[in-house]
């Protein structure tokens, strides 16, 4: 029993000493000083048990029963006043004085220096040895203020800002993919049955320009109107049912029945022009390109035959693209068109696309519970291609500005919400604020605070829980006074 005895004072000796040793450097307690030390200050004469004994050399060497060095010298006994604090050490006798006893104030209790929700009306120590700490009149304060020392305020880092107003903007981040801007696709369908004569030096992938040859065809349909075209032309003669024809159709000597017929074709002006120029019908007929663009599909081959509107090509201009966003279930209110975005690709990491939105989709995907917003995008380098994915960021909100504190400034329970106001000289006064919009880092505030107080923005959990401790201590305090409650706390 007795070497388990030893060896749990070893124990707890070399921790003290660790510990000792950790606080000291990092300068959050003093140790007591060593003899050479002493001679250079000067300290009130030493009280209490021996709680321990160091080494007289000043090393971080401890013992609970007397000893001595290696070299014979006795450990020096160390004092209950002695001992190590976390308190700054009074430098003077009149100074300790002043400490204990602030001012004239009246100690109306002491509480448990744990933060325990216990109080005594006399000074006691609890079951670790630790001395009660006096709560004097004035410390707590009927305005439902808290106060903090000084020296806790530095040592968390308690930082407060000014209520102020600040634009309230959220950006909303999506994923999305580009897509083709539906009204810049043209598709190529001959309104004629015909054969594939040649096929222009056109594959898929091949960026055409608006007028570019694609293919050249025959059609019987189209020789048989040119040939009527002329024979209209050398007669004279004109249908009745072209009566109502605006004059801007009429060719000379009033002959359109064929050239309308051309027309529906799908036939340009620039052939009918050369056919009445030329006064002969061309073997076959130029299929050109109706619109700058990349040619998405190529269907015909040369000698290849067509039905009426079989497609022979699909082209698309990217000038212009979309970008499909899938907007949260809860995101889609704060979404409307003509909001700024910006958006980063995957393929180009750093670079920056903007865009604006053009259409909020009026269904929602019940798979993913999101709702598709259609963003329009310039893309002149044609950097930009179909089905590339990509992150979203939309900017919603108003330009005007609202009064609003930090987000870190809120405690929020859940069913409550909290700002700790600053009151000056250490003391802070919680304040039930009610809360609108959210922006990026910041919270409208509608009641609660006004613009120009100081609100506490770093460290308001710790005195949140000053204040849930001092609460509980006011609680116990009229209880604490009574002779039975004396009692049954010693």
């Amino acid at each position: 029993m007795s070497v388990t005895k030893g060896l749990v004072s070893a124990a707890a000796i070399i921790a003290a000493a660790g510990a000792g040793l950790w606080a000291c450097q990092t300068g959050l307690i003093k140790l007591p000083l060593s003899p050479a030390a002493a001679m250079t200050e000067t300290h009130a004469a030493a009280s209490g048990p021996v709680v321990y004994y160091r080494d007289p050399n000043g090393k971080p060497f401890y013992s609970l029963a007397p000893r001595n060095t290696d070299d014979g010298k006795a450990y020096v006994a160390v004092q209950a006043s002695e001992d190590v604090s976390f308190e700054p050490r009074p430098k003077t006798e009149a100074v300790a004085r002043a400490a204990s006893s602030p001012g004239d104030k009246r100690i109306k209790f002491y509480r448990n220096p744990m933060g325990l929700p216990d109080t005594s009306p006399v000074p006691k120590k609890d079951s670790m040895g630790m001395d009660y700490i006096p709560v004097y009149e004035g410390d707590d304060s009927d305005d439902g203020s808290i106060r903090v020392s000084p020296g806790k305020i530095q040592r968390t880092g308690v930082e407060t800002v000014e209520v102020g107003r600040h634009p309230i903007i959220r950006t909303i981040q999506a994923p999305g993919a580009v897509a083709i801007d539906e009204r810049r696709v043209a598709v190529v369908a001959p309104k004629f049955d015909g054969y594939v004569v040649k096929v222009g030096d056109i594959t898929t992938g091949t960026h055409v320009r608006k007028g570019d040859v694609l293919a050249t065809v025959f059609g019987q349909a189209i020789l048989d109107q040119a040939a009527r075209l002329l024979i209209e032309q050398n007669s004279g003669f004109t249908r009745s049912d072209d009566t109502f024809t605006p004059p801007s159709l009429k060719g000379p000597g009033g002959v359109v029945g064929a050239s309308r017929r051309l027309q529906n074709l799908g036939v340009t002006q620039e052939f009918i022009d050369q056919v009445k120029r030329d006064r002969q019908v061309p073997d076959i007929f130029t299929i050109r390109a109706p619109i700058s663009g990349d040619v998405l599909e190529r269907n015909w081959s040369d000698g290849q035959g067509f039905k009426q509107g079989d497609v022979g090509f699909r082209i698309a201009d990217h000038s212009v693209v979309w970008m499909m966003a899938d907007a949260a279930e809860g995101d889609i209110a704060l979404i409307k068109p003509g909001q700024r975005v910006k958006v980063t690709m995957r393929a180009y990491p750093g670079r920056v696309f903007e865009g604006k939105v053009g259409v909020v989709y009026p269904h929602l995907i019940k798979e993913t519970r999101t709702a598709q917003v259609r963003i329009e995008m310039a893309n002149a380098d044609m950097a930009l291609l179909p089905d590339m994915y990509g992150n979203v960021e939309i900017a919603t909100g108003g330009n005007a500005d609202a009064l609003a504190v930090p987000a870190s400034a809120v405690i929020d329970s859940g069913n409550r919400q909290v700002a700790l106001l600053d009151l000056g000289n250490g003391r802070y006064q919680p304040r039930e604020v009610k809360l609108g919009r959210t922006g990026d880092g910041f919270r409208e505030v509608l009641s609660g605070l006004s613009e120009g107080d100081k609100v506490v923005v770093n460290g308001n959990f710790l005195i949140d829980a000053e204040s849930n401790l001092q609460s509980a201590l006011k609680g116990f305090d009229a209880s604490a006074t009574t002779p039975s409650s004396t009692e049954a706390s010693q």
